[in-house]
């Protein structure tokens, strides 16, 4: 099957992916962030800025939602 001049899936340049935001400060992710760390909480996925992770590491580590942070 031949397709036709204009015919293509390409719809423009491709989408800049979500970038992730602290889900404690607000602090939002220039770039990749090896150091931010994220927790599935309720179903939700949830992103930590490297500040907040290391201020709540034991609870983080422990599994505790962030609502008894």
């Amino acid at each position: 099957m031949t397709s036709r001049s204009g015919d293509s899936d390409d719809d423009g340049p491709p989408a800049e992916p979500d970038r992730p935001v602290c889900a404690l400060c607000g602090t939002r992710a220039e770039g990749p962030q090896p150091t931010w760390t994220f927790s599935v909480e309720n179903g939700a996925r949830r992103y930590y800025c490297e500040r907040c992770s290391r201020e709540h590491l034991r609870a983080i580590e422990g599994r505790l939602d962030a609502q008894w942070w």
